[in-house]
């Protein structure tokens, strides 16, 4: 098995802790240890307290696998399996596909999410989002083009990374149809989903709407917790869980004993920590609206619908990644420019979930003046 190297991930580790602001970070403010604790109930204080640095079972802890079917309107605590989101991503492909077969990935994605394919000599195909006018789309004609007899997984991301894109209903309906007539599996990566900003744009968990759907989530974006390197799989398909559950003795075994226990209690205060991450992203949102209406020359604001990332597109003869390394060099901050997911044309991924926004975007906006 073989790898290119994963681009974004290369760009972070050179620039993440090297810079004063990220304005294209991926995730909310991360939570405090101490905030997390101050939102916990009574019984995971106690299970805190009382902790043995111990293995854990390799499944989950049962109460963490209740606490995430709770999230889920169908799913069984026996239909989840924590993993490390991006652990569980390459668990996932390794269980569901073999050379030879055809995978249809939206595109641009985190790199993951086609990359494990193609290293295991799948055939890929990928299904763009296009830019029409100032919003983003999917033709889903396309998609039923690109279907064969030899397809074996459509891989979705909504919430979309990094454009922000939310389709609506009737278009993930569509998605389900196509893949259902020819029993082709859904791995759908909705690790932002609950940073809706109108709670009824919510898309319904794949996991609850197909027998074939694999759902991905985590406590990494929307619960503002990376550092506890939490994630989930959840399917009905009990039959393919049980083969990740295998697969997983051969990478991580088992979760970090305080983490699950971390995790319980987000869970448990999930609305809070959502209301509070959504209140920042809406707060940065309003000001990156204003920055691209007094910037309108030079940008296309492509806004998003959902979650702490978007897409927007530099209109310059300069290319947008000499802009993001001369805000590197000269004032220290961050930009990550639409190449390191092989999306070129001067688009940059916008992070909309810090609460130093405001500051870098300042900086940026000076920089773009010459100030």
């Amino acid at each position: 098995m073989q790898f290119r190297p994963f681009a974004l991930e290369r760009y972070f580790a050179k620039y993440e802790f090297a810079v004063e602001h990220l304005l294209s970070a991926s995730d909310p403010e991360s939570l405090t240890l101490q905030e997390l604790l101050a939102l916990a109930d009574t019984q995971s204080l106690a299970l805190w307290q009382e902790l043995k640095l111990a293995y854990t079972e390799s499944q989950g802890h049962p109460l963490l696998r209740e606490a995430i079917a709770g999230t889920y309107s169908s799913i069984d605590p026996r239909d989840v399996l924590v993993a490390v989101p991006e652990e569980a991503i390459f668990i996932a492909m390794n269980c569901l596909l073999r050379p030879g077969d055809h995978v249809i990935a939206t595109f641009p994605a985190y790199q993951s999410l086609h990359e494990i394919a193609g290293s295991l000599g799948c055939r890929l195909t990928r299904w763009p989002l296009s830019q029409n006018g100032e919003r983003w789309e999917l033709d889903l004609g396309l998609l039923a083009d690109s279907l064969s007899d030899d397809t074996r997984l459509i891989v979705i991301n909504f919430p979309h990374n990094p454009t922000g894109f939310l389709p609506e209903r009737a278009t993930l309906d569509a998605i389900l149809d196509l893949a259902r007539r020819r029993g082709v599996y859904i791995f759908s990566d909705e690790m932002y989903r609950r940073l809706e900003y109108t709670p009824e744009r919510r898309l319904p968990a794949i996991c609850d709407l197909y027998e074939r759907g694999v759902s991905l989530s985590g406590l990494s974006k929307t619960f503002s917790l990376p550092g506890l390197r939490l994630g989930w799989l959840a399917t009905a398909d009990r039959e393919l869980l049980a083969s990740c559950a295998v697969f997983k003795d051969y990478t991580t075994i088992c979760g970090s004993a305080p983490s699950e226990i971390l995790g319980i209690m987000a869970l448990r205060a999930g609305e809070r920590i959502i209301a509070r991450n959504l209140g920042i992203i809406r707060a940065n949102l309003h000001l990156a609206d204003e920055f691209f209406v007094r910037q309108q020359d030079r940008f296309t604001w492509l806004r998003p619908q959902a979650g702490p990332v978007c897409l927007p597109r530099l209109l310059s003869d300069l290319s947008v990644a000499a802009l993001c390394e001369g805000l590197l060099e000269r004032k220290s901050v961050m930009l990550l420019p639409g190449e390191v997911f092989e999306f070129g044309d001067n688009y940059f991924r916008l992070g909309l979930g810090r609460r130093d926004f405001p500051e870098g975007l300042a900086i940026l906006e000076a920089y773009l003046d010459g100030t």
